[in-house]
Order: C-alpha cells, then structure tokens, then sequence
C-alpha cells in the first residue's frame, strides 16, 4: 500500500532580510546522543565535511553557536542548540500524529486512481504505542493496507456504528471508574452485530520531571505543591478520564494549575514536562519513559478493539488477528513500558464481554505492583 511521510522544516528567517537558514534538528539531536559530529553524519547520510559546514552557517546566521567542540572530548550543544532540539521534539509530539492524519486522508483520496490496491482496513482508534506497533507489523507483513485515524475513544464507536471504520479502538479504566466507562460505550455496542477484541493492558499515572523533585506522589500534590500542569485536549479518553479521577478524589479542576493548558497526544505532554515548561502531566508510562521522565502509577486500562461479526471473517481481518495473537507481537508490547499483551485477539460477543467486565475480579483492583516496580521509580533510566 502507498504511503506518505509529511515532514516539518524549520526555515528560520530574519526581518527584512532574504536571507533564511534551515536548521536539520536531526543532526542536532544526534550529536545531542552521541557527542559526535561523524555520527550526525552518517546518520543523515551526508558528509562530515558537510555537516561541519552547515553548523558554521547556522552559527553565523544567529550570531551564536549551536555546537561546541573540544579536542579529545567530542562536540555537544550549547545552551541554544539545546532549546532548538527541545523545540523540535515538542512539535513532532503535538504534530506527529495530526500530520499521520492528513497523511492517511490524502492516501485515501488518491488510492481509488491506483492499480493494483490492497485490502484496506480502516481503523479509528484513540492514539497508543500498541495501537502504532500493530499498524508497524501490518505494514511490515504487507497485502493489507491499514487506514489508521486517531479519534476520541466515543468517536471511534460512533465510527463505528454509522460505517465509517471497520475496526474502532476502546479503552476502559480498571476500578472505581469502570462503570463510567462501560455506561459511556453501551450506547454505541450492537450486541447482535458487534464483536469485541482483546488487545493490550496499559498503565496511567502522572508523568514528572526525573528525580521527581516535587515529591508528587498522588492528584492531590498536584494541588498542595502548586505543580505546573499540562492537560490533555478535551476530546481526547485521556482527559475524560483524568477528569473522572479529579471529580473521583473530589479535587476541582480550577485548582490545578494550568488545567487548561492542553496538548494532543501522550507523547507532546511528555515532552512538554521534560523540556521544563510544566511539572507533571498525566498519561501512559510509555511517554513518560520515552522522555526520560519518572512515573507515578494510578490505575490500569484495558484497550479493546470492536468490530462487526461480518467484518470479523473476513481474510483482512484474520490477519490483524493471526498478528496480535503472535509471540513475536506480544513480544514487541512487552518491550513498550507499562503495556501487557492480555489475551490479545481474543473475541467475545458484546453481552459475554460485558458480563466478564462485571464479573472479573480484577476487573474492579489495579494490578498489583511487581516486586521491579520500586526501581523503575528511582531511576526511569533503566526502561527508555
């Protein structure tokens, strides 16, 4: 299947002036890992010489340097060349996956006029690491194209209901808020036509800076240690459920500061703790880890996919299941922090799954912590 890449360039310009300079951050963010500019180089495919020559006319297009070099102890960014890494990475979280969408939507418009297409399964789902890790092996395996949109967790049902995707991702919270979220998604399940599909386990809590020096260890620090807060946008089953939990410890949201200061993806509030504009935020542990941040557990999720009965013989989706059920697949959400491949392509009707959620015992408790758990806290170095 055909694929498009959108990529960002960072063309700085000067008032009054024709002159521009395109900063590769690429090459930045690898002599920021590895200390060395032949690194950068080969990592960009292009010549030391060149590289060297491209970080002088970046230097004299600002007026300072981006990159010092000392003999025998390798290169490394200045104060500046940092900022601009920080930058870029904060905007391939809050864009990466917006531009993932338009990506799709052109595939999408252009395909029909294309020879030779495969079948294509068009999956409407809120954003997670295992839910891009199954679109990766899809796209690996090949001869199933996959027209992946990162919606709501409601709107992905609604999708759903009315024809517009063929597989619809689900996440619902372990405990106390269970209910909330069952109540929320019945509405949208046909249990004559719907089948329901096992897929992953996933951990959500706070994400803090490393070393966690406000000492945030529940919602109510946020609020007794005046942290700075970065949110989630409204749409998103990320926010709703944060702001279950707030109403849950009955905590008003106005007393979180910067509440309404809101990012679209897991990974750009990471990454917007981790580059100091906010002191925590809350998502998966996966992001957290990813930008080198501490984690603070609170409950547990299970990710789900629905689709319906019909769809589910047929040859496309038999593959989707062969690869979830996979150990190579499993093995792949093992290496994601905080995800567990629990029963993955697992199907049951919509009243059996239903009847299970009320049913299970571990369904109402968060999992019990494992006896690493303590470790991973003191040094998130150990899972990147």
């Amino acid at each position: 299947m055909l694929q498009i890449e959108i990529e960002t360039v960072w063309r700085f310009r000067k008032e009054d002036s024709p002159q521009t300079a395109v900063v590769m951050l690429g090459i930045l963010n690898e002599i920021r890992k590895t200390g060395k500019i032949t690194s950068a180089a080969n990592d960009a495919q292009l010549s030391y010489r060149h590289v060297w020559n491209l970080i002088e006319q970046w230097t004299g297009f600002f007026g300072v340097p981006l990159v010092e070099t000392q003999r025998g102890k390798g290169s490394k960014l200045t104060p500046f060349g940092e900022k601009l890494v920080w930058a870029g990475e904060r905007m391939q979280a809050r864009l990466g996956l917006q531009l993932e969408n338009l990506a799709q939507e052109l595939v999408t418009e252009i395909k029909p006029f294309l020879e030779q297409r495969p079948s294509v399964i068009r999956v409407h789902a809120s954003h997670g690491f295992a839910v891009s890790k199954l679109r990766e092996f899809l796209d690996r395996a090949g001869g199933v194209g996959v027209d992946l949109r990162y919606v709501s967790n409601q709107n992905s049902l609604v999708s759903l209901a009315q024809g517009a995707c063929d597989l619809s991702g689900v996440h619902l919270p372990r405990g106390e808020l269970r209910a909330q979220g069952i109540k929320a998604c019945r509405e949208w399940l046909d249990p004559r036509e719907d089948r329901v599909i096992n897929f992953v386990t996933r951990e959500m809590g706070l994400m803090v800076k490393r070393g966690n020096p406000l000492k945030i260890t529940s919602l109510k620090d946020l609020v007794e240690r005046k942290a700075r807060f970065v949110n989630r946008d409204h749409d998103s089953g990320t926010r709703l459920l944060f702001d279950q939990l707030l109403a849950l410890h009955k905590i008003p949201e106005g007393r979180i500061n910067g509440a309404q200061h809101m990012e679209f993806t897991h990974a750009a509030v990471a990454a917007y703790v981790a580059s100091g504009m906010a002191d925590a935020s809350f998502g998966v542990e996966a992001a957290a880890r990813q930008f080198g941040l501490d984690f603070i557990r609170l409950l547990t999720e299970d990710y789900f996919f629905v689709c319906r009965r019909a769809f589910l013989e047929t040859e496309p989706m038999q593959r989707v299941l062969d690869i979830m059920k996979s150990s190579e697949f499993h093995k792949a959400v093992g290496a994601l922090p905080g995800y567990v491949a629990s029963n993955t392509g697992a199907v049951s009707a919509v009243k059996e799954f239903l009847e299970k959620l009320h049913s299970d015992p571990l369904i109402g408790h968060t999992r019990r912590r494992p006896t690493w758990w303590p470790s991973i806290l003191r040094d998130s170095r150990q899972v990147r």
